[in-house]
């Protein structure tokens, strides 16, 4: 089955990076992008960052310029997302996701089929 842990949330001052973790299992990582999405009360869900791999390749797109990237070790299974000069509205339930197969990097959710279970981060003011 295809798997998703992720882990690393907790409270963060403004102006300050913190890296998640997700780990993935069940799949190939050349079939499937990662996706990091976010969801504040009251909001939708959004697209943070993507990665995926393709003919040894790494390749990541950050949907919020400048501020969210992702990296990722294979040996270990693991994406990481570095998110930096954190504001309070960056508080929200951060989720890791697979895609669907053969689809790519997208800041949309429906094109997801797989989701973690996801990991709050609060940046204080």
């Amino acid at each position: 089955d295809v798997q998703l842990q992720a882990f690393g949330g907790g409270l963060v001052q403004a102006g300050g990076p913190l890296r998640l973790s997700c780990a993935a299992s069940g799949f190939t990582f050349d079939d499937r992008a990662i996706g990091w999405f976010r969801q504040a009360p009251g909001k939708e869900r959004e697209g943070v960052s993507c990665i995926r791999s393709s003919l040894g390749k790494l390749y990541q797109t950050d949907f919020v310029e400048g501020r969210f990237t992702s990296s990722s070790d294979l040996a270990k299974s693991t994406v990481y997302p570095q998110m930096n000069s954190l504001k309070p509205e960056d508080t929200a339930v951060y989720y890791c996701a697979a895609s669907l197969p053969y689809s790519g990097c997208s800041r949309y959710s429906r094109d997801y089929s797989y989701w973690g279970q996801g990991t709050q981060v609060t940046v204080s003011s």
